[in-house]
């Protein structure tokens, strides 16, 4: 066909046109256009009518329907969320500050406190998630290769004030002179419990045993910490040595996230500690629930102890106006499901 179309074409260039020439032409594109069709196997109108007239009624309806719910979802679908800036140049440097950035989100040089009125504390900023996710996904985790599972918003919420209650009843103050200390690897836990001291105006205080040795006894010494949260068993008896050899006597309780042995009771028993499960202490907070005391913007929040340059480390005292401008100037919230 090739050859033949070549061949054909270049004796109807040599020859002067006319209608013959013009027949062919038109011939030739037809037979082209038929052996498309022929590769490509596609079916003419006729055929698809013949097709579709031969489908029994209720095919037709389950067609239709499909088709419907794809124009339907195609017309619906989510949109993608415009961000407030430019992603490529989020922040930028502030005249005469040798080199400071800020973020472009805002009218002015002035540090950003909140983005949204309604949510100027770290304990606003959960309660507006709650609100307008309706209830939706909060956090999320999964064992290694397996699929997420997820906590919603409100059972969240209740679990922060069942343990916050808890937390009450066992002598614990809704004020800022109360000091909490979580000694945990990233989980769901953690953020059940720093949400549960910000819904009664506690303060949070991570512990963590990579500042090098007597880090964890320094830190409790100094914020004199009485209750400790824990992930671990092993890190409960760390903090029972401490106690054992008179470096903590203000430790009192130890809440533990996992399950432990009778044993680590008893030892804590001997040296004046109470140890607990989450779990109890939720439980307790559940029989004996108070009302939420929110913190003020002005109120300490959290109280970050840093590796420092000396021995003792050094430290920084977070407000909750502070910890909420992390999340206000780049719109986010570290844990709650990608942000609010």
């Amino acid at each position: 066909m090739v050859g033949q179309d070549v061949g054909l074409r270049g004796l109807c260039c040599v020859s002067s046109p006319g209608p013959l020439s013009e027949y062919i032409l038109s011939l030739l594109e037809k037979m082209q256009t038929q052996e498309i069709l022929r590769v490509l196997r596609l079916p003419e109108l006729g055929d698809l009518g013949q097709f579709f007239r031969s489908l029994s009624a209720t095919t037709l309806v389950s067609v239709g329907a499909l088709a419907a719910i794809l124009a339907y979802w195609f017309t619906h679908r989510p949109k993608a969320l415009q961000p407030p800036c430019n992603l490529l140049m989020q922040s930028e440097e502030v005249e005469d500050s040798g080199g400071a950035r800020r973020s472009v989100i805002g009218d002015g040089p002035q540090l950003l406190t909140h983005y949204y009125d309604d949510a100027r504390t770290m304990y606003e900023v959960f309660r507006r998630g709650l609100s307008i996710s309706g209830n939706g996904p909060c956090l999320g985790f999964r064992n290694p290769k397996q699929p997420y599972q997820w906590l919603s918003y409100q059972e969240v919420a209740d679990r922060a004030e069942f343990l916050g209650s808890g937390l009450l009843q066992h002598n614990c103050k809704p004020c800022t002179d109360q000091f909490i200390g979580v000694f945990a690897q990233n989980r769901p836990e953690w953020i059940i419990a720093e949400l549960a001291c910000y819904t009664y105006s506690m303060v949070v205080i991570p512990l963590y045993d990579t500042l090098g040795p007597g880090a964890i006894r320094y830190i409790i010494d100094t914020a004199d910490i009485s209750t400790v949260i824990v992930d671990k068993p092993q890190k409960a008896v760390v903090l029972l040595e401490h106690v054992e050899r008179k470096e903590t006597p203000g430790l009192k309780l130890i809440i533990l996230m996992e399950p432990f042995e009778e044993a680590l009771k008893d030892r804590g028993q001997d040296c004046g500690v109470v140890i607990k499960s989450m779990q109890a202490v939720e439980d307790c907070g559940q029989r004996n629930h108070h009302v939420p005391v929110p913190p003020k913007p002005s109120d300490l929040s959290i109280v970050c102890f840093t590796s420092g340059t000396t021995d003792a480390g050094s430290f920084l005292l977070l407000p909750v106006a502070n910890a909420r401008q992390h999340g206000a100037a780049g719109r986010e919230w570290t844990v709650w499901t990608g942000g609010v």
